[in-house]
C-alpha cells in the first residue's frame, strides 16, 4: 500500500489526465487503474477537479465568434435547434463523466501557441537590433575607408615633397645649378618661389615644394618669364597645384642666358607679353 500511495502521489496520474505521457506510460497507468480501485478513484477525482476548474475559468466567446465557429464546423442548424429546444429537466443527480484529456490537450496547444508568438516577438526584436548594429558597422567601415583615402593623400603628398627635397639636395651639391629665389612684388607681397637654372644645359626647373603663390581662379594661370637683355621671354605656364606627374620639380623651357626670372598671372594659355600689373614674384640671377 505504501508503494501504491507513492505511485498516486508521484504526479503521473495528473500527467495521464493531461495527456502528457508516452504511449508506454499511458498503458502502464491504465493497467494500474484496472488492478487498483484507488488508482481509478484518483483519476476520476483529478478529472473532476480539472473539469470544475475549466468551468470556473471559462471565457464565454462573443456571439460573432461563436456563429463563425459553428459555420466553419457546419453546425449552424444544430445550434438553432439547440437554442429552440427547452433545457432538459434532470430528475436525478448528474453523473460525473470522465474526460478523455482532449480539453487538456487544447490548453497545452494554447500554451504552445503563446510561446511561439513570444518567441517570434523576441526573434523580431533581435533581428532589429542586429540590423541596427550592422548599419552602424557599415557606417564605421565607410568612415574608415574615407580616413584611409585621406591618409593615402597625406602619404602621397609627403612622398611628393620628399622626392622634391631629395632632388633639391642633389642639385644643391652640384655646381651646375643656380638657385634663383624670387620674392613677392606689390601685386602679391607675401608670395615666394624658387627657380633652378642649369648653367651647362640651360634647362630651367621650378620648385613646387618651395612655392608659395595664391591659387589662381579657373580662368587664369601663372606664366614664367626670363629677362634677357631687358626683354621678357616666356618659358611656359603652370598652375598653383601639385604637378600632375607627382613631381616636385617641373621642367620649363630652357633659356641660354638670363639676367632675372619673373612670374605673372595671365589668362589660361599664357600671354605674348607679361601683364606687369599682375607681376607676382621676381628674382635676379
Amino acid at each position: 500500500m505504501e508503494n501504491l500511495k507513492a505511485y498516486i502521489e508521484s504526479g503521473v496520474l495528473e500527467l495521464y489526465v493531461l495527456g502528457d505521457l508516452s504511449p508506454e506510460e499511458t498503458l502502464q497507468v491504465e493497467e494500474m487503474a484496472s488492478q487498483y480501485p484507488e488508482v481509478r478513484d484518483e483519476i476520476a477525482a483529478i478529472e473532476q477537479a480539472m473539469e470544475q476548474y475549466a468551468m470556473q475559468n471559462a471565457v464565454e466567446p462573443s456571439a460573432d465568434v461563436e456563429t463563425r465557429l459553428f459555420e466553419k464546423l457546419g453546425l449552424s442548424e444544430v445550434e438553432e435547434n439547440v437554442n429552440v429546444q427547452p433545457a432538459p429537466i434532470y430528475t436525478e443527480e448528474p453523473k460525473i463523466i470522465a474526460l478523455d484529456g482532449s480539453d487538456a490537450k487544447v490548453r497545452v496547444l494554447r500554451y504552445a501557441l503563446v510561446a511561439c508568438i513570444a518567441l517570434l516577438i523576441i526573434s523580431t526584436a533581435a533581428l532589429f537590433i542586429t540590423y541596427n548594429k550592422l548599419s552602424d558597422a557599415h557606417d564605421q567601415i565607410a568612415n574608415l575607408n574615407l580616413d584611409k583615402q585621406k591618409f593615402a593623400g597625406v602619404v602621397s603628398k609627403l612622398e611628393f615633397e620628399n622626392q622634391g627635397l631629395n632632388n633639391i639636395a642633389a642639385m644643391a651639391e652640384s655646381k651646375e645649378w643656380a638657385t634663383i629665389r624670387m620674392t613677392g612684388q606689390p601685386f602679391s607681397p607675401a608670395s615666394k618661389m624658387k627657380v633652378f637654372w642649369n648653367k651647362k644645359d640651360k634647362s630651367v626647373l621650378i620648385n613646387y615644394v618651395a612655392m608659395d603663390l595664391p591659387k589662381p581662379d579657373a580662368e587664369h594661370e601663372y606664366q614664367l618669364w626670363a629677362l634677357v637683355n631687358g626683354k621678357p621671354v616666356s618659358l611656359g605656364v603652370f598652375g598653383k597645384t601639385d604637378s600632375t606627374n607627382n613631381e616636385a620639380l617641373v621642367k620649363m623651357q630652357a633659356i641660354q642666358e638670363a639676367q632675372a626670372f619673373a612670374v605673372t598671372l595671365e589668362p589660361m594659355g599664357g600671354s605674348v607679353n607679361p601683364t606687369m600689373e599682375k607681376l607676382t614674384v621676381m628674382g635676379g640671377v
